[in-house]
């Protein structure tokens, strides 16, 4: 015999009992047939004898609910199913009582400017109350600088939002931010360009990632800056992503307070995938040329070089200065060794001074070597260049030889530098080459004027990690003395 046939024929043999005493009500008469099977009495047409299975039980409340709930919910899929949306995510998803209720959650959605497409993307954000959830979380949005106008935007791209409490979860995060020095009306910008900020906790990525980078000498106080330029900085995993570039980079040459330097101004070079093109474009440069131990101060001078698509930019460019300047692949990865700006410099820009130096009588020849010794005259601006030649021919009356042999002659500023430095001495009669008087700093100039002779030129000032890091038009500074390379190399990265 079965257990359960063994349980029912005890469960009839204890209620089928005649009991002796009443036990419901002192009136209680026992039953007149003790045959007929008292489970079946409970459930007659006539009075019961135990008036409490007459009321409706609890069992039958819940089922009765469960019917109504059911029924709601069949209307409400059907009117999301009407206006577009696909209810199939929502089998899990305790719904609103009325249809009533889930139209205003939808119009509401609609109102701030999401469209059926943005709720189908996301259709659980049709389980957020608009007056409990929705309206606090946007409402504290708008209070911490999204503008109003771009709040659709922002739940579009993190929908998640609107589950959030904003005591428990939105505003630590604000916190946090503020905390690293991140201004107040930059937040809003912040979360607009990396909205699922909102979703970290604090003591997680965000904080181990910050912490890395300050310990390979970022200084706190630009965190706020950088975070500010690129906030994806705070969801990248320092094991797996922060970490592995910066060895990497450091095994090419570079130090850490010169990376620190690069990170704090170019954020966004965090975000360059190592495997998929930071090692395959430093591969390129050297596939071009580009010698090794110069790569540390190719990538100091133009970090974004990391990230661009390097193998195209140098094939379009080397094939130009071969075609328009009569350089050949050799002086090309010269060029680039001295200024790898240039992978991104406009043909057009680059053929304006030059054609300006064509048009002095420099021959093809003296020209592409002008370039590959400074390469930063294809940068400049041919109205300056007209300035400092018709300043050199005119008042300084010297050959074009001159030039030829000194073409940075053409980034220094004429105002500031070469005519104060010439007529210095023309004042006390000396006679000198351009890089004598313009190649080395104001204390060394002034060092050189009070000397008794004039000492050996120098082709210019030499760095241990590669050529010149100042931009075009910056004025040129030889290292001092008392310098050690590192420190040169660091000075002038941090000019960038």
């Amino acid at each position: 015999m079965s257990a359960v046939l063994r349980k029912t024929q005890q469960i009839r043999s204890i209620f089928c009992k005649t009991p002796k005493t009443p036990i419901f009500s002192p009136c209680l008469k026992p039953l007149q047939n003790p045959k007929t099977p008292c489970f079946q009495e409970p459930y007659s047409s006539k009075s019961s004898n135990f008036p409490e299975y007459e009321m409706p039980s609890v069992t039958w409340g819940v089922i009765q609910g469960r019917k109504e709930k059911l029924v709601s919910r069949v209307i409400i899929c059907d009117y999301l199913k009407s206006i577009g949306i696909v209810p199939d995510e929502l089998e899990e998803l305790e719904l609103p009582s009325t249809v009533d209720v889930m139209r205003e959650r939808v119009e509401f959605l609609q109102k701030i400017g999401l469209t059926i497409d943005d709720i189908n993307e996301y259709p659980l954000m049709l389980g957020c109350s608009v007056r409990k959830n929705i309206i606090p979380v946007l409402g504290y949005l708008e209070k911490i600088g999204i503008p109003r106008a771009r709040i659709g935007e922002f739940v579009k791209n993190y929908p998640q939002c609107l589950h959030a409490s904003v005591v428990v979860e939105l505003v630590p995060v604000v916190r946090f931010l503020r905390g690293l020095d991140v201004e107040k009306q930059d937040i809003g910008y912040v979360l607009m360009k990396y909205s699922e900020l909102l979703g970290f906790k604090l003591e997680g990525t965000m904080s181990t990632s910050i912490a890395y980078l300050i310990s390979i000498g970022v200084n706190p106080r630009d965190i706020g800056p950088m975070v500010t330029q690129y906030p994806y900085i705070l969801g990248m995993r320092v094991g797996t992503m922060i970490k592995p570039l910066v060895d990497y980079l450091v095994s090419l040459g570079l130090p850490k307070k010169i990376l620190a330097r690069m990170f704090e101004k170019r954020a966004y070079i965090l975000g360059y995938d190592l495997e998929e093109t930071v090692k395959p474009n430093v591969d390129c440069l050297l596939s071009f040329g580009i010698k090794k131990e110069v790569i540390a101060s190719v990538i100091a001078q133009y970090p974004q070089l990391l990230g661009l698509p390097l193998k195209a930019k140098l094939s379009s460019q080397q094939y130009f200065f071969n075609l328009k300047l009569k350089i050949d692949p050799d002086g090309f990865a010269r060029v680039i060794e001295r200024m790898p700006q240039i992978v991104s410099l406009n043909q057009n820009v680059i053929m304006k001074p030059v054609d300006f130096l064509l048009g002095r009588g420099i021959s093809s020849d003296d020209v592409a070597k002008m370039v590959i010794k400074c390469p930063q005259l294809v940068a400049l601006q041919v109205g300056l260049m007209k300035n400092s030649y018709y300043f050199f021919k005119s008042e300084m009356g010297r050959p074009v030889k001159e030039i030829v042999e000194f073409p940075d002659y053409f980034i220094y500023s004429l105002e500031s530098r070469i005519k104060p430095r010439y007529q210095r001495l023309q004042s006390k009669g000396i006679r000198c080459s351009l890089a004598w008087f313009l190649n080395c700093s104001d204390l060394r100039f002034e060092e050189r004027l009070q000397g008794a002779y004039i000492e050996a030129e120098s082709s210019g000032p030499s760095f241990s990690m590669g050529g010149k890091l100042e931009l075009p038009g910056a004025d040129m500074v030889s290292e001092e003395e008392d310098e050690s390379d590192d420190e040169i190399f660091y000075r002038r990265t941090v000019s960038l």
